[in-house]
């Protein structure tokens, strides 16, 4: 399957009757979060409290795909070209692989500013 397969099964398998799009929106956005906590959750426990959650580690960063997918739909947006434009920045940003000269780097553009 690829990335645009998953987009188009993610509104099959979305709620649709939601009363406003801010309220759509909060859900796809908020859902990410609630999942990366679970993320978090996981390694905490598997690393922390030698529990071992990796499964949940790999199941949690699925769901927090699935909201990430549902907030492209809502925008129109292809998580394909979004990754692709990525990683081209990625590659722009470190032409040598990661320094940590990206700890000084501008951040005007990333936030807005």
């Amino acid at each position: 399957m690829d990335l645009n397969d998953y987009q188009k099964i993610c509104i099959i398998t979305a709620k649709k009757d939601f009363n406003t799009e801010m309220e759509e929106i909060m859900t796809w956005c908020l859902g990410i979060t609630g999942e990366a906590g679970d993320v978090a959750s996981c390694v905490k426990k598997t690393y922390a409290h030698n529990k071992d959650v990796k499964d949940g580690i790999k199941e949690n960063i699925g769901d927090m795909m699935w909201y990430t997918a549902m907030v492209c739909n809502f925008f129109g947006w292809n998580l394909q070209e979004i990754l692709e434009q990525n990683i081209e920045k990625l590659k722009k940003r470190f032409p040598n692989g990661f320094t940590y000269d990206a700890v000084n780097r501008d951040m005007t553009k990333w936030s807005g500013v």
